[in-house]
């Protein structure tokens, strides 16, 4: 519908322009935060994934994996009216014992869009006039990625460092995680995402599957080029407890640490932490040197659901919105 003439202007903060990093349940969350201060959103997904639907359609038929990039779709969907029931129906996975079970109708429609326009970036922008989604879902890297990992304690001698393959062997090993790589090396960034990172307010990376779905994200090198020369405010969130598999037994300052390892020229303005995570004397303090590193300091709030180890879109979106206020002046 067009705007009239004498329609009032969008409010500053709708004007916000936010790309949003990561995959998965993560982004997910950062996703129903950050719709919630602007429509302007822009989701850049890893494209790792080799398991459960995702990994049998990139293996059939060698597209990129569609199960993080169709959670970013839903996330930015409307959830009432009929839009509403779009958005469970791209959630619907097959029931039954056949070829089609497991499969979420999403996957299917990206993976058949992929193939008829022959553009993984025309296939989600199709997907987003289609459902009304507000926002803009992109591919990591236009080409489907591997993550390989160096990985000690799982052989006797716990100086024995192995790799292992796959996105779900590295979200899954007993062992300890040491580094992450892509393969293939040096992967080409999606053109698209490296713009809208450029061209953002705010860059918002993580929380997620911290070595399959944040750390993937800076070994991107063209897209770790556009996160170092962005005038956006660049803020981590972190996670609220380790996984297990990929980072137990880690600590909120470990978790800084890798990424750091990774991406050692990085720096943020600001990183979130859940202040029910971190107690206070000893572990802030090492907590606030570790975000030195990225010359940032931690930022305390009350941003998961009580009792959960999920973060609340509500408090998320509210932790943003009291940075945006401090850059601002508010």
């Amino acid at each position: 519908m067009a705007r009239h003439a004498h329609a009032a202007p969008e409010p500053a903060a709708r004007r916000l322009a936010v790309t949003a990093l990561g995959g998965g349940h993560g982004l997910y969350a950062t996703l129903s935060a950050v719709r919630r201060l602007t429509s302007d959103v822009t989701a850049v997904v890893t494209v790792a994934d080799d398991g459960g639907s995702s990994g049998r359609l990139r293996h059939e038929l060698d597209v990129i994996p569609p199960g993080d990039l169709r959670m970013a779709l839903v996330a930015l969907a409307p959830d009432d009216g009929e839009s509403g029931v779009w958005a469970q129906v791209l959630q619907h996975r097959f029931g039954g014992v056949g070829a089609l079970a497991g499969h979420p109708v999403g996957n299917l429609l990206l993976a058949g869009l992929a193939e008829v326009l022959g553009d993984p970036v025309r296939a989600l922008d199709a997907m987003v006039r289609t459902f009304g989604i507000q926002g803009r879902v992109l591919p990591m890297s236009t080409v489907p990625l591997h993550i390989e990992a160096e990985v000690s304690g799982i052989e006797e001698d716990p100086r024995l460092i192995r790799r292992i393959r796959g996105q779900v062997a590295v979200a899954t090993t007993p062992g300890k995680v040491r580094r992450v790589r892509l393969l293939p090396m040096e992967p080409p960034a999606c053109a698209e995402a490296v713009d809208a990172i450029l061209r953002a307010d705010m860059v918002v990376l993580g929380p997620g599957s911290w070595f399959s779905s944040v750390i993937p994200h800076v070994l991107v090198p063209q897209q770790l080029r556009a996160l170092t020369a962005t005038a956006a405010r660049k803020v981590l969130v972190l996670n609220l407890a380790p996984e297990p598999g990929e980072t137990a037994g880690f600590s909120t300052e470990r978790h800084l640490h890798v990424l750091s390892q990774h991406a050692p020229g990085l720096t943020v303005d600001h990183i979130v932490v859940d202040a029910a995570s971190v107690q206070d004397g000893m572990e802030r303090e090492q907590l606030a040197r570790a975000a030195a590193r990225f010359g940032a300091r931690p930022t305390f709030a009350q941003v998961a659901i009580p009792g959960t180890h999920q973060h609340d879109p509500k408090a998320l979106a509210g932790a943003l919105v009291e940075l945006i206020g401090q850059e601002d002046g508010v």
